[in-house]
């Protein structure tokens, strides 16, 4: 088995379950708030295919793991997306708040996961008798990929910048005009986000602003989720 293997298996799980639960969570939201748009189109499904964009969930992470295996034999960050859960707003009371509620339910499932992975490590000792000290070992991958990834995607999803959730929540929080004023920036934002943390750094060798955000933004979250399960740390 390739040295590699293990940590692309976690990943990938962790990869998946994280933007199902993503997508399922936005879905959740919509529904409790009257809108059957996602349940009527299949989209409150934990089948990921019923989620997959083919490039934001095939085409972006096959060319990340493949560089990176390439580069370093090994994964050290996944980045995607998957196919938008469908959400009329015209069925909400209040279209704008009910937008922001269905926005900020894709993040808060991600933060949840991430707690739940940290749970996680303690079945895992105690059930260590039971396990390989291979099997204990992807466990333990899988767990910190599992934080990892939830982390990635719920505080990048929260940059306030419309598709991203964050940028619907903010529409739902700014006074009227304002808010319909950067609602428009729904078709260039995403393309905005990608070219601030990607192309520009292929410029400006000096501007890493992933560094940042994994370092700054991330790691702290991290370092609390683990403290906050009882794995140590803070």
């Amino acid at each position: 088995m390739p040295d590699w293997f293990p940590d692309v298996t976690a990943i990938v799980l962790a990869t998946i379950i994280a933007i199902t639960f993503h997508e399922v969570a936005h879905g959740w939201a919509a529904r409790a708030l009257g809108d059957p748009t996602a349940a009527m189109l299949g989209r409150l499904s934990f089948n990921p295919l019923r989620h997959v964009d083919p490039v934001g969930t095939v085409l972006v992470p096959g060319v990340l793991l493949v560089s990176q295996l390439m580069a370093t034999g090994g994964v050290q960050m996944m980045f995607g997306w998957a196919k938008p859960v469908p959400v009329d707003v015209r069925n909400f009371a209040n279209p704008r708040l009910g937008m922001m509620w269905v926005a900020i339910a894709g993040p808060a499932m991600n933060f949840a996961l991430a707690v739940l992975a940290g749970l996680l490590i303690h079945v895992a000792v105690a059930g260590g008798d039971f396990l390989s000290a291979e099997s204990l070992a992807w466990v333990y991958r899988f767990v910190s990929f599992a934080i990892l990834v939830n982390l990635v995607l719920g505080l990048f999803n929260l940059i306030p910048v419309p598709p991203l959730d964050g940028g619907r929540i903010a529409v739902g929080l700014l006074p009227y005009r304002a808010a319909m004023a950067y609602a428009r920036l729904e078709h260039a934002g995403l393309f905005l986000v990608l070219g601030v943390l990607f192309l520009l750094p292929m410029l400006i060798p000096s501007f890493r602003p992933m560094d940042w955000f994994i370092f700054e933004i991330v790691r702290p979250v991290f370092d609390f989720v683990v403290w906050l399960t009882g794995n140590g740390g803070l």
